[in-house]
């Protein structure tokens, strides 16, 4: 770090930012490494991940301008961090930064003794961001990095860099004492992953501070050799907690919010892991939850909630766990029944779901069935939106960084967009996911994607999958039937001329995908009281011959006539095997509550 020619010597705004550049590029490219050590909290091999895209959007904001002045740098600093924070060491690390920020806002540069004065700022905001702060981890680096600081300043150490030479040594020794202060760590022999993070981002800065520019152009590259760093250590936890499963995080913006008061309630609502980092305005929140959707409908009474995130640690655990199985992802439109999901370790990226003012993920933010019942209650049709690349991104790193590949089983691209998204998030990789337009939605593609689960644990590449797929897509069929199409037709699935006609002729419209992956008016049936046996001898008239099929049948708030559909099909079809699930946000707000959906599929041979 270079020193003003002031007397005593300071750190300036344009040292700090190239100091804290190579920094944030020394963690990134540790990235995998830390990954490898990842025990703590739970196995999910991303903290490395998750801190290199914290300090990532570091990089892509406050960092990629030039600024003179260290107060103002340091809280567009801050407010990155938060906004991008990602995972339970992400948190922490934007919480420090924040704290670093709120103690420096206003100065221009920093002596030795307001350097140590912000950095034992952002330690004491890390440590309070946690509801149950555990020693052993990035806290205890941070504090003792903090208490070096503290002490050179007391002993009038004038330079910042000697002090910052002797807080490095006091992190180091810190790092190297996490194994002792956890018995997870020392079982698995290694550190912890998040304390290592902050040593690597610490080293990053000493590089600056020995090499000046040169390091900065070097782009962090001394450091690609530590991830050549041996074997995955063993998972030391026998199970993530089914009952906290999803990693869950958002962004609370607003005003003079209370982050004790948030973080309160919170743990009184049964969140793991907390985390709770930011400022008056601006919250990041990470927790582990069993619904994700308790932990947003909490931080909905602090604030606005945006940057919702919910990853299950039960598939990240799997995936680092099948590092000789192709990864199959698809997405939420798929209304994917748990049990294949379960089975063949299917990710399932959510869809977004806009009810009454207020954004929900499908399925996670938001059940099937509690989005029936605020449906019925909203005053606006609710809206959906494809899942923006990012939320396909952080799935494909995480399964790519433990297997060979993945495969993307999307729904149509002539009826949604959520395609393209994840076809922008494939690109630019060493081995982009294969990315499939199943022409169908719903249980068509609810049906491809179990197929393309099925062949990746028996060991098939993507070239085998996409064939297969290619093949089916004909053969695959998706039927709905709809009391009440206005949804359908408000949101441009059916044409507006259908509606009067349902309307005048007591018609119930039955809708097909077509060959084109469109949603088409297919027919209709003169029948009330008996509609799921009537659309059951339907489907059973147009289906082929074939020595059997696979059944998907789907309800929007219809149980009983979605159990009536399944018995009527199964009466009439050679069906090897049966679900019965009910339709999500994705499809139902378009399709509107009675809705029943049938997919078929020809069972292997």
């Amino acid at each position: 770090m270079s020193v003003a020619t002031a007397d005593p010597p300071a750190v300036t705004a344009p040292a700090l930012r190239r100091a804290l550049i190579v920094g944030a590029r020394r963690v990134i490219a540790a990235r995998d490494e830390l990954n490898r050590i990842n025990v703590f909290p739970v196995p999910d091999g991303d903290t490395g991940s998750n801190l290199a895209s914290t300090l990532g959007s570091v990089l892509q904001g406050a960092l990629s301008r030039r600024s003179r002045h260290i107060g103002e740098l340091l809280v567009g600093i801050g407010n990155d961090a938060i906004d991008g924070a990602r995972g339970n060491s992400g948190a922490i690390m934007a919480q420090f930064l924040v704290g670093l920020a709120e103690q420096a806002r206003n100065a221009p540069v920093l002596d030795a003794a307001s350097l140590a004065r912000a950095v034992r700022r952002g330690a004491d905001s890390a440590r309070a961001a946690l509801a149950q702060p555990v020693e052993g981890t990035i806290l205890s680096v941070i504090s003792a990095f903090a208490d070096a600081l503290d002490e050179a300043a007391q002993q009038q150490v004038a330079d910042p860099k000697g002090g910052f030479a002797r807080a490095l040594q006091r992190a180091r020794t810190a790092l190297a004492d996490t194994p002792k202060q956890m018995a997870v760590l020392q079982k698995a022999g290694v550190v912890d992953a998040g304390a290592r993070g902050f040593v690597d981002w610490l080293e990053g800065i000493a590089e600056y501070v020995d090499g000046g520019p040169r390091a900065v152009r070097l782009h962090g590259s001394a450091t690609v050799a530590a991830n050549d760093g041996g074997p995955m250590p063993a998972h030391v936890h026998e199970d993530v907690d089914s009952a906290h499963r999803y990693c869950t995080e958002c962004l609370v913006t607003g005003e003079a919010i209370d982050r004790a008061a948030l973080q309160a309630t919170l743990a009184a609502a049964g969140i793991d892991s907390l985390v709770v980092a930011g400022s008056s305005t601006r919250v990041r929140v990470h927790g582990h939850a069993g619904s994700p959707q308790t932990l947003f409908d909490a931080c909905s009474a602090f604030g606005h909630v945006d940057a919702m995130k919910a990853d299950d640690m039960v598939l990240q655990q799997r995936s680092a766990e099948s590092p000789a199985m192709l990864a199959v992802v698809t997405d939420s439109a798929a209304d994917l029944p748990v049990a294949i999901a379960e089975r063949f370790g299917i990710h399932v990226v959510p869809v977004r779901v806009s009810l009454d003012g207020r954004d929900y993920l499908d399925r996670l933010g938001l059940t099937a069935g509690e989005f029936y019942r605020r449906m019925a209650t909203s005053a606006r049709l609710p809206q959906t939106s494809q899942p923006p690349p990012g939320d396909f991104r952080r799935v494909f790193d995480h399964v790519l960084a433990y297997q060979p590949g993945a495969v993307y089983v999307g729904v149509s691209r002539a009826l949604s967009g959520t395609l393209q998204s994840g076809e922008t998030a494939a690109r630019g990789r060493d081995k982009p996911p294969r990315c499939i337009d199943t022409g169908h939605v719903c249980a068509g593609q609810a049906l491809l994607a179990w197929r393309a689960g099925e062949m990746a644990m028996a060991g098939a590449d993507a070239d085998a999958i996409d064939a297969e797929l290619q093949r089916l897509r004909p053969l695959t069929r998706t039927w709905a039937m709809a009391r009440d199409i206005s949804h359908a037709v408000r949101g441009g699935r059916i044409p507006r001329w259908a509606e009067p006609v349902v309307r005048w002729s007591g018609l119930t419209p039955i809708a097909a995908v077509s060959p084109q992956g469109t949603l088409k008016v297919a027919g209709g049936l003169f029948a009330r009281q008996g509609a799921p046996e009537a659309f059951a001898r339907y489907v059973a008239k147009r289906t082929p011959a074939a020595p059997g099929w696979r059944l998907i049948v789907g309800h929007s708030d219809a149980l009983a006539d979605g159990e009536r559909l399944l018995a009527a099909l199964r009466a009439r079809l050679p069906v090897t095997e049966s679900h019965l699930v009910e339709v999500g946000p994705a499809v139902g707000a378009h399709a509107g509550p009675g809705t029943l959906v049938v997919g078929l599929q020809p069972s292997p041979g």
